[in-house]
């Protein structure tokens, strides 16, 4: 079977390149398949380039099995929400190259990454759980505070408002903005050059300034798993 999530390692880069030939939706295998890509990254030692197809990075899970809820529904979100709390605590700089739309877990596992760029473009970042009558899961909120200024979060949060990429820039979504055909270039020189620091000092301060964070994350996958049980 093929893989969903491609791979490939150069000069201590590994670029992960998620492709359902879709909207990138993060079922159970994608999120099967970028955890394996993950650990190939680690085992390598590389710095992380996590991107999309064109035009999309991820639309959020796989709706269907979301709303059918039951056991494979609560499998899938605590998964998606592990590999948030994956990302955020990775050993490694994770660069992440918003190609498209980034909605709901799209953008949270986007808002996990280290250093975030995104194509210039028409397309929709969003939170858009209150919009299609969903609670926002307390794993998410988490992750949407530890990046978000706070106006741009209580919005974010309450009223799904989506935002340009330009506009995401301001509210915390993403670092920069690049020319679209510039964007595969740009990220990789970031990679590049984060491949000269020293890791054991990245990751020492990354947990040390996500610590709490982490926490909560944690908790709160419990908590919406709990939830989800309680549901079924």
């Amino acid at each position: 079977m093929s893989t969903l999530a491609g791979y490939q390692l150069e000069d201590s880069v590994a670029t992960i390149t998620m492709d359902d030939g879709k909207v990138n939706a993060l079922s159970l295998r994608m999120l099967l398949d970028v955890n394996a890509a993950l650990d190939r990254a680690e085992t390598d030692r590389a710095v992380v380039l996590l991107t999309g197809r064109t035009g999309v990075f991820s639309a959020g899970f796989d709706l269907p099995v979301l709303r059918a809820g039951g056991h494979e529904a609560g499998v899938m979100v605590r998964a998606g929400f592990e590999l948030a709390e994956r990302v955020l605590s990775f050993p490694t700089p994770v660069v992440i190259a918003c190609t498209g739309h980034a909605v709901a877990m799209g953008l949270f596992l986007l808002l996990s990454g280290d250093y975030r760029l995104g194509a210039a473009g028409g397309y929709k970042i969003a939170a858009n759980e209150v919009a299609i009558g969903l609670t926002m899961p307390r794993a998410a909120v988490e992750i949407l505070r530890q990046r978000l200024a706070p106006a741009h979060f209580n919005r974010a949060v309450t009223i799904a408002e989506p935002f340009s990429p330009d506009d995401a820039v301001e509210a915390g979504f993403l670092d920069r903005v690049i020319a679209g055909d510039e964007l595969a270039d740009m990220a990789r020189a970031v990679a590049t050059q984060l491949t000269a620091l020293d890791m054991a000092a990245h990751r020492a301060s990354k947990l040390r300034a996500r610590g709490q964070t982490l926490a909560a994350i944690r908790a709160g996958i419990d908590a919406d798993a709990a939830g989800f049980r309680a549901r079924a």
